[in-house]
């Protein structure tokens, strides 16, 4: 048998032994630790910046989103938990696969929960991919799958999903490589944000104004965090505003930037706030409370961004 014949053997061995795991339980009639709460309903809307009045108050709920948040064991784990998880990722340490990510995970929401509701699962291994190669190297990804319940009523499905894998080698440079242009990072332009962009592309800075409550909000999202209202339209920022806050950025060196540079929150005079550069002053002269203005630098053939400038006499 040669080499090749014998990798292949035992690569289908593996992948044989790594099925025969798809739909056995993870977790048996898990408890979460806590029942459904205000308390921990408002951490989480203060953290995410949700103001809709359905999250608090007598008759509220908790956010769809939250689903997970009471299932999580924390650092003593919970009840329930079967042994053929860690089995499954133990076969996979074996295969070289010693490096874990997590990719994504999908949510369906059956029920609203409400404080008071005690929550019960079960969790199955849902799937194990084939082998597959990816820019971190070589593994596979393991898709579980949990089912909340209050009483026996099905709240809602958590599918969480891993890769396992053997890192890649990293490549060696060519000695002779010359070093490529320095381009700006582009922004991430999505059915969500194409408007904005549209409008820098214009230089004007648009900013999203929910139609039902009136209120202003960015980045753009495809619905208000205060109404829950899905229609808006927007304004056109007049230009001026002030640093929030600030962060001088000295590592890693990236070939667009020429470090240490400033990172700006720039809180709008319409009172939303925006990531961006302020230009016109050295890096060690940007404070909290700088009036800056608004303007559009063009960096290539391709690539417009707004930035803000603070006059010479505004730091002096």
């Amino acid at each position: 048998m040669s080499d090749n014949q014998e990798y292949l053997e035992n690569l289908g061995h593996l992948e044989k032994r790594l099925k025969s795991y798809e739909g056995r339980p993870s977790a048996v009639a898990g408890v979460a630790k806590d029942p459904v709460n205000l308390p921990m309903i408002r951490h989480w809307c203060e953290a995410m910046g949700d103001t809709n009045p359905a999250y608090n108050g007598p008759d509220s709920v908790a956010p769809p989103t939250m689903l997970q948040t009471w299932t999580m064991g924390g650092l003593s784990g919970h009840t329930g938990r079967t042994q053929a998880y860690d089995e499954l990722l133990a076969l996979l340490d074996e295969a070289g696969c010693t490096a874990v990510v997590a990719t994504d995970c999908e949510q369906e929401y059956v029920r609203p929960l409400r404080p008071g509701d005690e929550i019960t699962f079960d969790a199955v291994i849902e799937s194990v991919s084939e082998r597959k190669t990816t820019k971190l190297g070589t593994g596979y990804f393991v898709t579980t799958r949990m089912d909340v319940r209050v009483g026996t009523d099905l709240a809602g499905t958590h599918r969480f999903r891993i890769l396992k894998y053997a890192p890649a080698r990293p490549r060696e440079k060519p000695q002779a490589a010359r070093p490529g242009p320095r381009l700006r990072p582009r922004p991430v332009v999505n059915r969500d944000n194409a408007g904005f962009w549209e409008g820098v592309r214009q230089h004007r800075l648009l900013i999203q104004r929910c139609t039902g409550c009136g209120t202003l909000r960015h980045p753009w999202l495809p619905g208000c965090a205060t109404c829950g209202g899905p229609d808006w339209d927007t304004v056109e920022a007049s230009g001026a505003g002030t640093v929030y806050s600030y962060v001088v950025l000295h590592h890693p060196p990236f070939p667009a930037f020429d470090p240490p540079h400033a990172v700006a929150l720039i809180e709008l005079a319409e009172g939303v706030r925006m990531i961006s550069n302020v230009v016109g002053v050295p890096y060690d002269k940007v404070r909290i409370g700088l009036p800056v203005r608004l303007e559009f630098r063009t960096y290539d053939d391709e690539l417009v961004l707004p930035v803000f400038r603070a006059g010479q006499e505004e730091v002096a």
